[in-house]
């Protein structure tokens, strides 16, 4: 049985008949004998393996899944690609094969498997059309990408590396709790490695008890929303440290009484700063920073930004008061020098000068590719202190300036300082002061009539790809009147 399933395989391979399905014949001669499938994994061909597999998978065959896992012939198996829904008896299958591994009871054909990838990413892996010289090398690529940049000792690098990514919220689901204990047990055989980990309202001894099952240095993106206090940050911040290959960063804290910190500042809590400001030194790999409802910030950005050893290419400060120390770092901070993505919203700055924002401007003209400002209530006479500078960068492809309180002559000055600004995709920017009454109660008449301008304006300078201009929320309805390819005004003014 075993040869003619191969023989029918090599057939396939040499014929110019449809190859998926006689593939699939194949393959599911064996599937539907699961006794013969497990036995004959000893001799399978191993090009049979991933084609085996992918339809022992879909047909939920967990005791062929977990053999095939013990004796796995190729480097990697990329078993998250298939896991579009958690399924706990694929997952323990999955697990269990790797148990056998480790225990030494698997098959004798001589271990292959270096990684078990567990993310939803290589799914070309189980394209069956690509043949077994492809496969293969689909395994060898995916286990070169998951070779740490950080030296290993040698008991480290021979042990089996089990990747993933984790989501995990204050309830975890049942899958999570099953493979965080799994791998917590195991965490002294395996190389445990998460690329990208989203955390969310857990508690700091919850989260500290995930981070010592898995390898800090192989975390890539770490995104964390909680209600922490600075203190409690604090206590946290040596593990952050030790994410020496951290690429993305993404921190939110959300707190009721984040404008009553915004307003107090004490030794305990400036000691509490440096001593979270002090672990970004040690992120020699970051580029991505998002900064979300960090109230102490205030005064210490260009601390924050001088610890970074390397250029940003993203950064995006939330919810934070600036001092003009903070805007002055724009202009001064090397690791801005390249960055291509700005994004400020929620930061008043009416009433600081934006000189400095000019100075970055210039210093980032042929980089920069988004800038967003967006709900800082800038004032005319600070837009008109960086427009210049805005004309000089040549590689924008989205703006936005919505929620600032710029007036009709100051807009059209800065469209027309947007000629040059030939990649522009994406444009949003604020209705003008002239559209509302006092209270700022919107004129929809006026709203339509001024941005028709506005837009026909822009019109004569360049031709936009996607433009609006939009209003300040509805106090009444939480909507927006926009202006745009088409308009649409909120439930309180039609």
């Amino acid at each position: 049985m075993l040869q003619q399933v191969y023989s029918l395989y090599r057939f396939i391979r040499m014929s110019f008949q449809d190859p998926p399905t006689l593939l699939s014949l194949a393959v599911q001669s064996l599937v539907k004998n699961e006794a013969l499938a497990i036995n004959a994994l000893q001799e399978l061909p191993r090009e049979l393996f991933p084609p085996l597999f992918k339809a022992a998978f879909t047909g939920r065959h967990t005791k062929i899944l977990k053999e095939m896992v013990g004796s796995w012939p190729l480097l990697c198996l990329p078993v998250g690609a298939l896991m579009n829904v958690p399924d706990m008896s694929i997952l323990q299958a999955v697990l269990d094969g790797v148990d056998m591994q480790l225990t030494g009871n698997f098959h004798p054909r001589k271990r292959k498997l270096q990684v078990l990838d567990l993310r939803n990413v290589h799914h070309h892996f189980w394209d069956v059309s690509a043949g077994p010289e492809d496969g293969d090398g689909s395994a060898e690529t995916v286990c070169q990408k998951q070779k740490a940049t950080r030296p290993h000792r040698y008991a480290l690098r021979r042990r089996l590396k089990v990747v993933t990514d984790l989501c995990l919220q204050f309830d975890l689901e049942e899958h999570q709790t099953y493979f965080l204990q799994w791998a917590q047990e195991r965490r002294c055989s395996l190389n445990l490695c998460c690329v990208k980990m989203q955390i969310r309202e857990l508690p700091i001894h919850t989260v500290r008890k995930i981070l010592q099952i898995f390898q800090p240095y192989c975390i890539e993106e770490l995104e964390l929303n909680t209600g922490w206090t600075l203190s409690t940050l604090a206590c946290f911040t040596p593990c952050l440290g030790q994410m020496k290959n951290l690429r993305k960063l993404h921190l939110t804290l959300v707190h009721e009484k984040l404008f009553t910190f915004l307003r107090t500042s004490t030794d305990i809590q400036e000691k509490s700063v440096t001593k979270f400001i002090s672990q970004f030194s040690k992120l020699n790999s970051l580029q991505h920073l998002n900064l979300t409802g960090l109230y102490f910030l205030t005064g210490h950005i260009n601390e924050l930004l001088g610890c970074l050893k390397t250029p940003l290419e993203f950064l995006s400060i939330a919810l934070c008061k600036y001092s003009q120390s903070d805007m002055e770092s724009f202009a001064q901070c090397q690791s801005l020098h390249h960055l291509k993505h700005l994004h400020l919203a929620g930061i008043i700055l009416h009433d600081l000068s934006l000189v400095p924002l000019g100075i970055f401007l210039e210093n980032v003209a042929n980089t920069l590719k988004t800038l967003e400002l967006e709900h800082c209530r800038m004032t005319d006479s600070q837009v008109s202190a960086f427009i210049p500078a805005l004309n000089k960068c040549s590689q924008l492809i989205e703006v936005n300036f919505c929620d600032n309180d710029i007036s009709t002559s100051v807009l059209m000055n800065l469209l027309h300082h947007t000629a040059n600004l030939s990649q522009l995709i994406m444009e949003l920017y604020p209705a003008p002061l002239e559209c509302y009454e006092t209270g700022f109660v919107l004129r929809a008449e006026r709203f339509v009539q001024l941005s028709s301008e506005l837009m026909n304006i822009l019109c004569t300078v360049r031709q936009p790809h996607s433009i609006c201009f939009a209003s300040q929320l509805c106090l009444i309805c939480s909507q927006r009147c926009t202006y745009g390819l088409e308009t649409r005004l909120c439930h309180c003014c039609q």
